[in-house]
């Protein structure tokens, strides 16, 4: 297997409110593989001139770090990219605890649509985020009375995030119009791979992000009991925004034997691929549901499994997260995430904007019901075909 390195990470501005841009494809936690270039002197000279003036002359008072971080967020929104960006040093903290399933906050994870306001592409079951009533689709326009519209997602998640025990008032925009839920926030410890049983000898893998340890539990949920999955599997990323690419090699290792799972390329470099370990279930029969909601590193995984005749895909067309984004720490202890290259499934189909088209189609308009009952019947079909019936 080719080795996957850590930074990479593939989320969706996955932002378990508390996480912050976990869109597909990059290194979690890198500081990169080269050093940058400084920038020239005269060039630092001007930028240092510019803020000694503002600060000292400027009508209106200003903090010195909010000018240095108004500087690199300019920097970054002049590569017109909406998944590069800022976090202060607090911030990366929190993206980094929400990446091993660990975090003080509400539960719900945001992404930064093309207009710049703020979804919520995923929610914790069981999270404070959920028992407010808060739903993937819905809209956040405010935060504690403050609006957002404008705000990044890393400086929403900070605002979300708190002691645990503290309230949050969370303004949220939905189909029946504006409306404030009082949440209050907690130590999460994410559950992110949650299995159960569609039918009798039907394994139910649900994966709701690729945080670290996914790749391992998932592995264990078929190891556990050979024959609970005699009936086939769904994988169900729904909703999933995406996460750490190396889990998601992993996830897609486990139904594989080997070979190419995803390539990338950076800028001057290569392509490079990452493989599957060769000792993956190769034979159960395996359905993956996706929708809207499935991106970056979730996208990896079911363009995988579809391009290698692995599983039969059900569902909406996915996000079309298809970027690699790699964090680099400053010495501060902030960091920028940029973008870095783009993906590609095994068959070289590039992902990004376009996402992945099901097999066989659901209207998102549907309840997740129908997409559950038509992976049954398609897995009734495929066992029917392997000769043995199926499964009661």
């Amino acid at each position: 297997m080719t080795p996957v390195a850590r930074r990479v990470h593939a989320g969706l501005t996955l932002l378990a409110v508390a996480l912050t841009a976990f869109v597909a494809g990059v290194a979690v936690g890198g500081s990169g593989d080269a050093p940058q270039p400084a920038a020239a002197p005269e060039r630092a000279a001007v930028l240092d001139e510019a803020a000694d003036r503002i600060a000292s002359d400027a009508a209106r008072p200003v903090d010195r770090r909010v000018l240095e971080r108004a500087a690199v967020d300019g920097m970054l929104r002049a590569l017109g990219d909406r998944w590069s960006v800022y976090y202060q040093p607090s911030e990366f903290a929190s993206f980094s605890d929400a990446l091993d399933g660990r975090y003080t906050g509400v539960g719900m994870w945001l992404r930064q649509e093309l207009d710049g306001s703020l979804t919520v592409s995923g929610v914790q079951d069981r999270s404070p985020a959920a028992k407010a009533g808060i739903r993937v689709g819905d809209r956040v326009v405010t935060v504690d009375g403050v609006d957002v519209a404008t705000a990044s997602v890393s400086a929403v998640v900070a605002n979300l995030r708190g002691p645990d025990g503290s309230t949050v008032a969370i303004g949220i925009r939905d189909a029946a119009g504006v409306r404030t839920a009082s949440v209050t926030r907690t130590l999460v410890t994410a559950t992110d791979v949650v299995v159960d049983r569609l039918r009798h000898q039907v394994l139910h893998i649900r994966v709701s992000a690729f945080t670290r340890g996914v790749g391992r539990q998932v592995r264990t949920a078929l190891s556990a009991d050979p024959g609970a999955a005699s009936g086939g599997v769904v994988l169900d990323l729904r909703g999933n925004p995406g996460g750490l690419v190396d889990e998601a090699v992993e996830v897609a290792g486990a139904f594989l034997d080997g070979g190419p799972v995803v390539s990338y390329e950076r800028r001057g470099r290569g392509l490079t691929t990452l493989e599957s370990h060769a000792d993956g279930d190769t034979s159960t029969p395996l359905v993956v549901l996706v929708d809207g909601g499935t991106a970056s590193a979730a996208e990896i995984v079911a363009g995988a499994l579809q391009d290698r005749s692995r599983a039969v895909v059900i569902g909406s067309r996915t996000f079309g997260k298809g970027s690699v984004q790699e964090p680099q720490t400053l010495s501060d202890g902030s960091a920028i995430e940029l973008t870095v290259g783009r993906y590609l499934t095994p068959s070289g189909r590039a992902l990004d904007g376009v996402g992945v088209e099901p097999d066989v189609a659901v209207a998102s308009t549907e309840s997740p019901a129908v997409a559950e009952r038509r992976a049954l019947e398609v897995l009734s079909g495929l066992l029917a075909a392997m000769g043995s019936g199926g499964a009661g």
